[in-house]
């Protein structure tokens, strides 16, 4: 119960300090900024997300290819797409996503050790890459962290060499051991240096084009280079997944109208989230449930038709 409650509670406390910080303008003004945005850019948005989600379904692919199997990419695609359209949006990535991998794997006839397995580097990968591009902005640059987040250091830079140490460390385990590594009942898999490399720089990638939907959306002039707003769209996620709030809703927000205004009004700032949730979030979350109402269907003709 304590997690659900704290979850609610940062809901809850986001949306306060939305709706503290638009107090000044009017519903209007939000939608007359969303409708501001040009048509090219909402496309290249479009694009970028695209592009995103194709980079998603490396993490399929490389978990594969890891468990020694071989599998026609369409379907480790299809399982990708599936599962982080889906758990993006719903949140809880460990067990949506999870579930969405477990029913496709299994279906195709893994067990549920190897199911475990793709499941574990997935996860893995995901947090490498926002360790590995975290680490990287964070000693970059000095982003002052918000005071209303009550964190015990003023800037992300100690959270940047925290998060480069994590990233070297799991490198050198990699190319000089050969075994996984235990901590209690806890099995972190041991990957080849080569196939560790190409997860890092994949899941770097998919941050990377994630954080350039929202910064194709801001307004102009963005006030802000990519490599300074990418410091605080990392923040705001890190913030959002700790909160464990769906999709970090709310959450996300605040940050990035704490730390993108007043250089960015409120109101401005409020319609290119809006825009970005849409495309970002929910197109990949409809095309999911397509696609999964789609492969249902398709199974359901092929059991009827091989009882005909």
């Amino acid at each position: 119960m304590a997690p659900i409650f704290f979850s609610v509670l940062l809901f809850g406390l986001s949306l306060w300090a939305i709706a503290t910080e638009l107090r000044k303008y009017s519903l209007k003004d939000v939608f007359n900024s969303l409708n501001a945005i040009p048509n090219q850019y909402l496309l290249l948005a479009i694009a970028l997300t695209t592009i995103n989600y194709l980079l998603l379904t490396g993490y399929d692919t490389l978990a594969v290819k890891y468990i020694n199997q071989s599998l026609a990419y369409k379907r480790t695609a299809l399982v990708a797409v599936i599962s982080y359209g889906i758990s993006n949006s719903v949140g809880f990535a460990l067990l949506s996503g999870s579930a969405i991998r477990y029913k496709f794997y299994s279906a195709w006839g893994y067990s549920a050790i190897k199911i475990a397995q793709i499941i574990t580097f997935c996860n893995l990968s995901f947090w490498l890459g926002l360790f590995a591009v975290g680490g990287a902005v964070f000693a970059l640059t000095p982003l002052e962290i918000p005071k209303q987040l009550n964190l015990p250091f003023l800037s992300v830079r100690p959270l940047g060499f925290v998060f480069l140490a994590i990233i070297i460390a799991y490198l050198l385990w990699s190319g000089l051991s050969k075994k996984p590594l235990k901590i209690k009942n806890w099995t972190l898999p041991h990957l080849p240096f080569k196939l560790s490399l190409a997860q890092i720089a994949l899941t770097s990638l998919d941050w990377m084009f994630a954080a350039a939907v929202l910064y194709v959306l801001l307004p102009v002039p963005k006030h802000f280079s990519f490599l300074g707003f990418f410091g605080i769209y990392l923040l705001g996620q890190i913030a959002g997944i700790i909160s464990n709030v769906p999709g970090g809703l709310g959450v996300f927000e605040t940050i990035l109208i704490l730390l993108l205004s007043p250089p960015i009004p409120s109101s401005q700032l409020l319609g290119s989230l809006l825009a970005y949730r849409g495309i970002y979030y929910f197109l990949p979350l409809g095309a999911s449930i397509l696609l999964l109402g789609w492969y249902e269907l398709k199974q359901r003709w092929n059991r009827q038709t091989t009882k005909i």
